[in-house]
């Protein structure tokens, strides 16, 4: 599959700002990871792109619906990775493909709101600081930490570091993502 038909599925299900951001941040982080780890990048990005794709318009068959059309393209290592993204599902994380899309998706979530909720954004967020928030139950409260803990032990790192690489992965795309510091946008 290409980006492009990647791009149009994702549009195709998903109208709202908020989700097709949280699709792309986890997109380039997967991209990140599949370079960093000498994987296929459209692999890795498409299923980072499309793995709440059905969420928006259908949360009652997320992901099935998505799963379901993937399998239909004979794109199986994609459809068992979006399968498997939530541990409560129960699919096992077979796969490189699926511990890193477990191991990104909620953590780039909550790495997107900790810089929200800052002046600079991403500039000069540092992992120290969304570890700190990530102990603030009452702080983006819908991220399951239990799912970010699970998603570091598969991935076999560091959380501080896996942090970093995240922060590292999103800023090039930062005004993209609208995510640039205050002072930027008024530049």
């Amino acid at each position: 599959m290409t980006r492009d038909e990647a791009v149009q599925i994702l549009h195709h299900y998903t109208k709202g700002d908020s989700l097709l951001r949280h699709a792309r941040t986890v997109e380039l982080v997967m991209r990140a990871y599949a370079q960093k780890l000498n994987q296929d990048l459209e692999l890795w990005g498409n299923t980072g792109l499309l793995h709440d794709a059905d969420y928006e318009a259908h949360p009652d068959r997320h992901p099935h619906l998505i799963v379901d059309l993937l399998r239909d393209k004979g794109e199986e290592e994609m459809a068992h990775a979006i399968s498997a993204h939530y541990s409560h599902w129960g699919v096992s994380h077979d796969s490189m493909l699926d511990k890193a899309l477990l191991g990104c998706d909620e953590i780039t979530g909550f790495v997107v709101a900790c810089a929200q909720v800052r002046p600079q954004r991403l500039e000069g967020l540092e992992a120290k600081s969304v570890l700190k928030k990530l102990k603030q139950a009452s702080f983006a409260a819908s991220v399951d930490r239990n799912e970010v803990k699970l998603g570091v032990e598969l991935l076999a790192v560091d959380l501080a570091e896996h942090i970093d690489f995240i922060i590292q992965a999103l800023q090039p795309h930062a005004e993209e993502l609208q995510l640039q510091s205050v002072e930027a946008k008024t530049e």
